[in-house]
């Protein structure tokens, strides 16, 4: 094996309860390069990115091999090897000045004491050689985003990292931020530590990167040498679906218009304007950082609108908070069912009655009532348990979703916000979710839908709104729909 190859994966594949998230991955970083990760959301950069730093094991059969010697990686062995990931979220401490994030766990002593003038020294010299003009004693609480990911690139080469990932470094950069990291990149990259980055946005990819890999559905497509490809052949190998893949709903009348956000402003929103009519699916499309969640969080309630006006039936509402939508019969099935969605540590029937409590006047506890009311949409929905009294947290993933639905249809609700409907949930329990989703639009009723899952959202949307850092990028109409329309407005390229 050649000497300038540092990291190498040899058919890694890993599976997780019924999935495949990454099938026999082939993948080289040599010394002084930067290679990029690219892939939809759910393609299965992350996984393989765990797999890296020694987060997760890799399927038996699959290699890893670094600086031609076989490794069992584990977070603490890559680290001593000289692998540091970087994630999206920041791993600092913002409290703590930044030398002692950079030296935390890892301090230099001397007979017994902390040497705290040497470790400053070296933090200089390190942000110095990174042209920062940053104080090491300064509160990393007080930098921005792209300052504390220069702290932690920082300490990648005061401890003499070999490899640097870096997962959506960008993500909330401000413009001149990003063309900062990507200097620090090619500082870094001339020292001889190989980078692997892992961003969707495709004008940083084609600054910074010397090869690109591809991967769709958990398995390589391809990788390439920059100079060899351009924007569209990037996103057509991220894209390139088979058909077989996508599911197929039935169709309803669109009827009035039941939902209007009028230039809404706010937790990351901006200046976004849509409609839902009754009887329609409106997706929300967008990558990981799009502002997608955040943007439903406001069209709740849960979030103060900052500017903006929304519309219900045509009447102007105040949504001060959740309590509000939901006497305004508006209902949000959130991304996260486990801490958003549901009380696991309660029964079926608690969960199934707690929504409704706002619109309800009652002052005592009935339990029977609650059972059966719990029973009552446990048998609508087909969800399997043995009654109403069963906890949450003992229901698979898919009863659990049933649950989250149940505790809305109890507020006779009209206006849904579906975020990740099916995340975590078999194929069969998706048909389930799937098919639930069209009766309520049998019922009149609309319905927003975040996902990320692609297949999902286009067979499942009549319209799909694509957002990009907190703006609405494109409104694709049904016969504009497509994958490779998605896909290219999501990250800002040239329409194909």
């Amino acid at each position: 094996m050649p000497t300038d190859i540092l990291l190498r994966l040899q058919s890694v594949s890993k599976t997780f309860p019924g999935v495949k998230a990454l099938e026999d991955i082939d993948f080289e970083l040599n010394e002084g390069e930067v290679h990029c990760l690219c892939g939809e959301n759910g393609a299965g950069k992350s996984t393989l990115i765990k797999i890296l730093s020694g987060a997760h094991l890799p399927d038996q059969g699959g290699e890893i091999y670094f600086e031609g010697e076989k490794v069992k990686l584990t977070p603490h062995y890559a680290m001593e090897l000289g692998i540091q990931t970087i994630y999206q979220e920041h791993i600092v401490f913002p409290h703590l000045s930044i030398v002692e994030n950079i030296f935390s766990g890892m301090e230099i002593h001397k007979h017994g004491l902390v040497q705290k003038k040497e470790m400053i020294k070296k933090t200089s010299e390190v942000l110095t050689y990174l042209d920062s003009n940053l104080d090491p004693e300064s509160l990393v609480g007080d930098l921005s985003s792209g300052e504390q990911k220069l702290v932690e690139i920082a300490k990648g080469l005061i401890f003499q990292r070999k490899v640097i990932i870096l997962d959506e470094p960008t993500a909330s950069f401000s413009a001149s931020e990003i063309e900062h990291l990507l200097g620090l990149i090619r500082t870094i990259k001339s020292k001889g530590i190989g980078v692997i980055y892992i961003s969707h946005h495709l004008d940083e990819v084609f600054k910074i990167a010397d090869r690109i890999t591809v991967i769709r559905d958990g398995q390589k497509v391809n990788t390439y040498n920059c100079e060899d490809i351009n924007e569209q052949i990037l996103i057509k190998a991220m894209v390139g679906r088979d058909a077989s893949t996508f599911y197929k709903r039935e169709t309803v009348a669109i009827g009035d218009v039941i939902y209007e956000a009028k230039n809404i402003t706010g937790n990351g929103a901006k200046n976004v304007s849509l409609q839902l009519h009754q009887g329609e699916i409106l997706g929300i499309s967008g990558m990981v950082g799009s502002g997608r969640s955040e943007l439903m969080n406001v069209l709740f309630g849960a979030v103060k609108v900052d500017s903006g006006q929304i519309f219900i039936n045509g009447k102007e509402v105040n949504l001060k908070n959740p309590a509000d939508a939901i006497r305004k019969k508006m209902c949000f099935i959130t991304e996260d069912r486990q801490h958003t969605g549901l009380f696991l540590a309660h029964s079926i029937a608690r969960n199934t009655i707690v929504a409704n409590l706002v619109n309800s006047k009652k002052t005592i506890m009935l339990p029977k009532q609650d059972v059966a009311i719990g029973e009552k949409f446990m048998k609508i929905l087909k969800t399997k348990a043995k009654d109403a009294n069963v906890k949450v947290v003992n229901l698979s993933g898919g009863n659990q979703q049933k649950v989250v639905l149940a505790k809305w249809f109890n507020t006779e609700g009209e206006i849904y916000i579906f975020d990740e409907p099916t995340r975590g949930i078999d194929v069969g329990a998706k048909q389930e979710i799937y098919q639930v989703m069209v009766n309520l639009l049998k019922q009149n009723k609309g319905i927003i839908m975040v996902s990320s899952d692609m297949p999902e959202i286009i067979a499942m949307s009549d319209r799909i709104v694509v957002m990009k850092e907190g703006e609405i990028q494109a409104v694709l109409q049904k016969e504009e729909i497509t994958e490779e329309n998605i896909l290219t407005e999501s990250i800002g390229g040239a329409k194909i």
